[in-house]
């Protein structure tokens, strides 16, 4: 019968009333009772020190080489391809400045 079936597209075995997060999660709902996350928070928590990084120290990730590879050669300048993460994070901060992206 229709309405018999699990949901083959529902993954999660657990609360399936279309909430985002769990205990921990920042959303937010207002009157209407509608969830939004971010908001009034105190700050933004994804930013981090690279140095407090927890996989700081692995081998940058490819969109980081593609976007340090671009912003060095418009900055005029070489860097080692054997950057860490937090390295490499540190390193497009930095000429993100000199170049003017990312403003």
């Amino acid at each position: 019968m229709p309405g018999d079936e699990p949901d083959a597209g529902n993954t999660n075995p657990g609360n399936n009333s279309g909430s985002v997060g769990g205990p921990d999660s920042t959303t937010h709902g207002d009157a209407l009772g509608s969830e939004t996350l971010g908001g009034a928070s105190g700050g933004d928590t994804a930013v981090k020190d690279p140095d407090d990084w927890v996989t700081g120290d692995e081998p940058m990730t490819g969109a980081q080489r593609s976007y340090l590879d671009t912003l060095a050669r418009e900055a005029g300048e070489e860097l080692s391809a054997d950057l860490t993460k937090a390295e490499a994070s540190e390193h497009i901060e930095r000429l993100q400045a000199k170049t003017g992206r990312g403003q």
